[in-house]
């Protein structure tokens, strides 16, 4: 049986390098590292972030400058890297991605979002109908969802249900509390 293509709630175009520039922990990153650290620092950022809120994720940088086409490279089910092909910038991709979900079917079932920080771009966005996210809403997005994945990740070490006394009868617990407390001597054998 073909496996079933999952459905996302909603598309997220990020455009890379803009996002890389905002963000301070990925430009200090970037200065002291290389643009290819800041860039892999910005795709682990967006791993979980995609999974946890379902989103299909696509990492748009630009590859103006390289003599090479586009490609695009998969990461994880919800999040690709798109280099944009010889010529073209992530802002004329995103423009494109955009204008063809305005007349797409799926627009009525998915939301499409754009993370930039370009007020050029913002405004190209909006025209087409798509939702806008700036760079440093989607740092604190992302934040907020590191949080609430620890958050459940520490209720889980803790819940009540991981100690072997609480899997007992009640009897059995209560027998096992009176000998702890010496009210009550253990049977021999």
């Amino acid at each position: 049986m073909p496996r079933r293509r999952p459905v996302y709630q909603a598309i997220l175009l990020v455009d890379g390098y803009n996002v890389i520039g905002a963000w301070d922990v990925l430009r200090q990153l970037r200065d002291r590292h290389g643009l290819e650290e800041a860039r892999r620092g910005l795709v682990e950022s967006l791993v979980g972030y995609s999974a946890f809120q379902g989103f299909n994720t696509q990492v748009v940088f630009d590859a103006q400058y390289q003599d090479t086409p586009g490609s695009r490279e998969v990461i994880t089910e919800n999040l690709c890297i798109c280099y944009t092909d010889f010529q073209q910038t992530a802002d004329t991709f995103i423009e494109l991605a955009c204008s063809r979900f305005r007349n797409d079917l799926r627009k009525y079932e998915q939301r499409l979002i754009v993370a930039t920080s370009d007020r050029a771009q913002q405004q190209t966005v909006i025209g087409y109908g798509a939702e806008l996210m700036s760079a440093q809403r989607l740092l604190s997005d992302v934040e907020a969802a590191e949080r609430r994945v620890r958050q459940r990740q520490f209720t889980k070490g803790r819940s009540p249900g991981r100690f072997l006394a609480n899997s007992l009868d009640p009897q059995a617990r209560e027998k096992l509390s009176r000998l702890r407390f010496g009210e009550l001597e253990p049977e021999q054998p």
